[in-house]
C-alpha cells in the first residue's frame, strides 16, 4: 500500500500527499518530540521533516513493509539531531564517576509506568542524555555513528547512554513511588 501511495505521490498527486501526512504525522511527531523539547520547535522540526521527506521521495526505495515508515522516522530523527546541533543545545558533559552513585543500580521495569508517562519522562532527560537515548535504541545507530552525527567520541556516546539509563531508571522509581 505504502508503494502505490510513494507512485502517486512521484507523479504529484496532492491528495495522496495529505494521504501520508494523515497516515504518518502522529508516529513521526512521536518521534520529534522525542528529541525536541520545545513544542513550536519540534513542530518547525516536524514541518521541515515533512519538506524533506515530499521533496526526496524520488530517492526512496522501498524494501518491503514498513520500510517507508522507517526512513520517514530516520528523516526526523536527522533534522531533530541538525536543528538541535544548530542550537547548540546538545550538551554531552560527562558527569564523573561520583555523579553515577546518585542513580540506582537496579532497573525498574518500564512497564510501571504508561506510555505517555515513560514518553515523558525520557522528554524531562538532559539534552545530551536524550539525544543519545534516542538515537541509539529507537533509531538503533552504533556508538560510532552517534558520535560521528554529534560529534563527540565513541565513549562519550556510550558513557551519555548509559548515564541516561541510570537516570530513566531514577525517574521512573520516582514516578512509581509518587503514585503509592
Amino acid at each position: 500500500m505504502d508503494s502505490l501511495l510513494v507512485e502517486r505521490i512521484k507523479r504529484g498527486d496532492r491528495e495522496a500527499m495529505n494521504d501520508l501526512y494523515r497516515q504518518y504525522i502522529g508516529v513521526l511527531a512521536s518521534v520529534c518530540y522525542r528529541y525536541v523539547k520545545d513544542d513550536d520547535d519540534a513542530k518547525d522540526v516536524l514541518q521541515d521533516s515533512f519538506v524533506r521527506i515530499f521533496t526526496s521521495l524520488d530517492r526512496f526505495t522501498g524494501r518491503g513493509e514498513g520500510s517507508l515508515k522507517a526512513w520517514m522516522c530516520r528523516i526526523v530523527a536527522n533534522r531533530a539531531v541538525t536543528f538541535l546541533k544548530q542550537r547548540n543545545r546538545i550538551a554531552t558533559d560527562t558527569l564523573g564517576d561520583k555523579a553515577s552513585e546518585d542513580y540506582p543500580d537496579d532497573t525498574p521495569d518500564a512497564g510501571m509506568v504508561s506510555s505517555d508517562e515513560l514518553h515523558e519522562i525520557v522528554r524531562s532527560l538532559p539534552e545530551g542524555y536524550r539525544t543519545v537515548l534516542n538515537l541509539y535504541v529507537f533509531e538503533e545507530y552504533s556508538h560510532k555513528e552517534i558520535g560521528n552525527m554529534l560529534g563527540i567520541s565513541e565513549s562519550t556516546s556510550a558513557s551519555q547512554l548509559h548515564h541516561a539509563k541510570k537516570m530513566l531508571a531514577r525517574l521512573i522509581k520516582e514516578r512509581v513511588r509518587k503514585r503509592k
